[in-house]
């Protein structure tokens, strides 16, 4: 196989996994968001403390936490079905992708959160603040920083998910390097397919990495 071959492949699989990373990391952003904010919500002594339904909520995260990515790729292959109707594709990969992300996320939410100081939320109490002003405007802003970094952090999870989605005709770079490095013994696809992860790695933190910086010096 030529370098042209491998490089043109290389694009295709690196596009497949863009999207499949891309969609699972706004899903997960705001699935991970609503339910770690639930947690904090919910618990002992939060502004909608109910023991029993944060109880029911941080095991369902647990569980979710638990399982290891590739036998959740296959536990949920009806609900994948269901939800694009097949079990193949960059498409398909989306919904365990971000199945498995979300309770990722959601415990940095709840750990970034639980870092914001008492006496912040309770001035904006005293002030009059509302639920949802108190959640806006003074746990999320004051955990930016930590938000950020932690999507940063889920973000080259579901990098690394998604390679592993390719064992299971997934599409992306995983694919890639399942079917012609591994497969076929083409060497090179196999070291191309490596770098581009990596470079995609590294530029995610980079960015990461700028915005947190930014953030905390606001």
């Amino acid at each position: 196989m030529t370098w042209s071959e491998v490089l043109e492949l290389l694009g295709t699989g690196f596009q497949e996994t863009a999207w499949m990373v891309g969609v699972s990391t706004l899903l997960t952003a705001i699935g991970g968001l609503l339910v770690g904010v639930l947690l904090v919500l919910t618990d002992k002594g939060g502004l909608l403390a109910a023991p029993p339904v944060n109880a029911v909520l941080g095991l369902i995260v647990n569980v979710g936490r638990s399982l290891p990515f590739i036998i959740l790729l296959v536990a949920i292959i009806p609900f994948t079905r269901a939800v694009v109707g097949t079990t193949i594709g960059t498409d398909a990969a989306i919904v365990p992708l971000t199945v498995g992300a979300i309770p990722f996320f959601a415990r940095i939410v709840e750990a970034a959160l639980r870092e914001v100081p008492g006496d912040v939320v309770s001035a904006a109490v005293a002030m009059g603040a509302t639920r949802r002003q108190i959640v806006g405007k003074v746990l999320l802003r004051e955990a930016l920083p930590a938000l950020i970094a932690g999507l940063t952090i889920t973000v080259i999870a579901i990098i690394g998910y998604s390679a592993m989605a390719g064992t299971v005709g997934g599409g992306g770079l995983g694919d890639l390097a399942i079917r012609y490095g591994y497969q076929r013994f083409e060497t090179e696809v196999m070291i191309a397919t490596v770098v581009a992860l990596v470079v995609f790695v590294q530029l995610v933190q980079m960015v990461g990495d700028v915005l947190v910086r930014r953030l905390s010096h606001r």
